[in-house]
């Protein structure tokens, strides 16, 4: 349902993740809305995707949602321009501050699919008044009239455009025209590739990021961390910091000791010039082989295999990685006495500004989030780490204050991907599997919700039935569900009884969501063992593939890539093929990556081919990109890039020692493959990384002739 707002110029808006029947209210009178009363007002910004046309032309849509990177604002405008047959240079997507309710979650891979229909709905709607108005200015019969290039057309040739319209049209309540969106086979910018609507701007650097603000009075400002994570502060001597030309401010906050500068170079001098004395933090005593043997631990166990059958095992350790977005974290706060006001890149912006009020003591009401785009995200902007500390360092300081979060900062004591330990148990006869068990532990990243005293930044190691978070990403539908088998339907391929179970170690570390959760580990595990069972039964790999799988729809992109790939080509001595696949989001793909290792020191991906069926693609431009982003990710994640923790300490601190993968380190030869749909669109976003990390695997396997099990490889 869409609703009109109370506005001089056309303003239509559409419920998104909150229940419809709460944006229905009552037609307010001239007095209150200062507006003629034949406006309907229903509905509030609070709770709708909200567009409108301007005088100027231009098409405004306030997005409940952040862009960082992954393209929703040019998805978004092509939906708004297909719908209204504006021109794509006339549809602006400004991100919406933090509201008090409705749905502003960006995340789960989910932003296109739920805003496909609430945006086409809207921009239809828009469309039908415009048309209603100009029928009526021009006292002609709608069904004559068309919409082109941001106008209202006339058979006689007249024009009108809809900024010209857009008063008229406010006050019009039933549209002489349908409202239906279009159907798909009268689509002409949805399905089309399009070059992002913000692509020169980035380039140019026209485009604004928190750490571009020029917020009235706003100083930068750095924090000295302690060396292990979660360390304290025993004592601080300031007084060389405070001494030094153009500090304003230093200030203690939880995480460590902020200084307030007039430059970055001067805050960064100062901080260096503290001297302060630390505590040990909780995992002090504990390294990677002590998390690594507690996890080991913590993994249920697999059970009796099931008699006369063989088996197919294996056991995986995926180390702890960084987000590592190239954006760091920065954010700009004015905290006064009644009042707050909050700068940055946010995935939950509800969520930040409940936190930040908290932790300022202020009502949520006073606390206005101002939502930023962000360069890069993965799942690190899910948290809200550097705005909390930026508001607590702003009222402490008297001052507004720029924070940013070095590199340094942000790899040793920012979120990570938790550390898992996988073993795996696939059982065949007579030529099938027939149980496949797949039992894991992860870190947990609960200590900090559940309020477990930690000791020895250790909660306890347990095994824990039921669900998590990765019921919901295991491809084969394994981990982390109810102990014993699943039903025999479930999962990605017909193996018989599936079932699974997980464990947790539970520390004291800043963990949070990476790009495609659970599944960027559990199914890259799963994909191992399924070529494994393949070489078992002395099957090529995409062949028992193709005779295991459940959906036609996997089927058709694994046949793809193996096509358009050449699978089973010759390839020279240390050099070798790999294939995977994953299905989620209710979307598939797969992929595969041809691999050299003749210098074993520096395996190099040379080719990457990928096919995906998300439904429709309303950008496929954007979702090659996006799969092209996945195929670097499980590069990176499977041959190099991790963090090492020594004595409760990351190790890593920047691009220098934290190896994700460089230009030189790309695919020579990258395809993206996009499968015809009619289907409404689907999540794509992390959609491509178990899969290209299962294919890389699987290709370094092949080429070296090795099983790997420990990833990155070179850990």
């Amino acid at each position: 349902m869409v609703y009109s707002l109370a506005a001089s110029t056309l303003t239509v808006a559409a419920p998104l993740g909150c229940d419809g029947s709460s944006a229905e209210g009552v037609e307010p009178t001239a007095a209150q809305t200062g507006v003629p009363s034949d406006v309907l007002a229903t509905g509030t910004d609070e709770e709708m995707l909200v567009l409108e046309v301007t005088a100027a032309n231009r098409i405004v849509v306030r997005l409940p949602r952040v862009e960082v990177g992954q393209g929703i604002t040019t998805a978004v405008a092509m939906m708004i321009a297909e719908e209204l047959d504006a021109r794509l240079a006339d549809v602006d997507i400004p991100l919406a501050e933090a509201r008090t309710k409705g749905n502003q979650y960006t995340g789960g891979s989910n932003s296109v699919s739920s805003l496909y229909g609430p945006a086409r709905a809207l921009a239809a709607t828009a469309r039908a008044k415009l048309v209603t108005a100009a029928s009526r200015r021009w006292h002609l019969p709608p069904r004559l009239l068309r919409t082109r290039d941001t106008m209202v057309i006339a058979p006689d040739g007249r024009s009108a455009s809809f900024g010209s319209l857009t008063e008229a049209a406010a006050r019009i309540h039933r549209p002489a025209v349908s409202t239906e969106p279009k159907p798909a086979s009268r689509h002409r910018v949805i399905g089309r590739p399009t070059t992002r609507i913000d692509a020169r701007d980035i380039v140019t650097g026209k485009a604004r990021y928190a750490g571009d603000l020029s917020v009235a009075g706003a100083k930068p400002t750095v924090v000295a961390r302690p060396p292990t994570l979660g360390g304290k502060i025993v004592s601080v001597d300031d007084r060389a910091a405070r001494a030094m030309a153009g500090v304003h401010a230093v200030v203690r906050i939880p995480g460590g000791v902020a200084v307030v500068a007039d430059s970055f170079h001067h805050a960064f001098k100062a901080r260096d010039a503290l001297r302060i004395t630390w505590a040990p933090g909780p995992l002090a005593a504990l390294s990677d082989a002590a998390i690594r043997a507690r996890l080991r631990a913590a993994v249920p166990p697999l059970g009796t295999p099931l008699l006369g059958t063989r088996q197919v095992t294996g056991e995986f350790e995926f180390a702890f990685v960084s987000h590592a977005p190239m954006e760091v974290l920065t954010a700009v706060a004015d905290v006064r006495a009644e009042r707050a006001e909050i700068w940055f890149a946010s995935q939950t912006p509800m969520d930040a500004r409940d936190s930040i009020a908290s932790a300022i003591g202020l009502p949520a009401s006073k606390v206005r989030v101002h939502v930023m785009r962000g360069g890069g995200s993965f799942g690190r902007r899910l948290n809200y780490d550097a705005a909390i500390e930026a508001a607590l360092i702003s009222k402490a300081a008297h001052r507004p204050v720029k924070l940013m979060w070095s590199r340094n900062d942000d790899i040793r004591h920012g979120r990570m991907r938790p550390a898992s330990h996988h073993r795996i148990r696939a059982s065949h006869a007579g030529g099938r599997v027939v149980a496949f068990t797949h039992m894991m532990a992860s870190v947990s990243e609960s200590y900090e919700k559940s309020g477990a005293v930690v000791q020895d930044g250790e909660a306890g190691a347990a095994v824990q039935g039921g669900e998590s978070g990765a019921a919901v990403h295991g491809g084969i539908k394994t981990a982390a569900v109810a102990a014993g088998p699943l039903p025999s339907d479930s999962g990605l391929y017909n193996f018989g009884r599936v079932s699974g179970d997980s464990g947790s170690v539970e520390l004291a570390m800043p963990l949070g969501a990476w790009r495609s959760v659970d599944s960027g580990t559990m199914r890259t595990a799963e994909e191992i063992v399924v070529d494994e069972i393949a070489a078992s039964l002395g099957e090529d790999a995409v062949a028992f593939r193709r005779t295991t799988l459940r959906s036609k729809a996997v089927r058709a992109v694994l046949d793809k890539v193996a096509t358009a790939g050449h699978w089973g080509r010759d390839m020279p001595a240390g050099q070798a093929q790999g294939v995977a696949v994953h299905e989620e989001y209710g979307s598939c793909v797969a992929c595969l990556v041809e691999i050299d290792v003749t210098d074993p020191k520096e395996p190099r991906v040379t080719r990457v081919v990928m096919a995906a069926d998300v439904g429709t693609a309303v950008n496929p431009r954007g979702l090659e990109a996006q799969l092209m982003g996945t195929a670097i990710d499980g590069i990176s994640t499977v041959l190099r890039a991790g963090l090492h923790i020594d004595r409760g300490a990351v190790r890593e601190g920047s691009f220098a020692d934290f190896h994700y993968a460089r230009q030189r380190h790309a695919p020579l030869r990258f395809e993206a493959h996009i499968m015809p749909s009619a289907a409404d669109p689907s999540g794509a976003g992390e959609l491509g990384v178990p899969a290209a990390a299962g294919a890389v695997a699987n290709a370094y396997a092949r080429a070296t002739g090795t099983r790997p099990r420990r990833f990155p490889i070179n850990f």
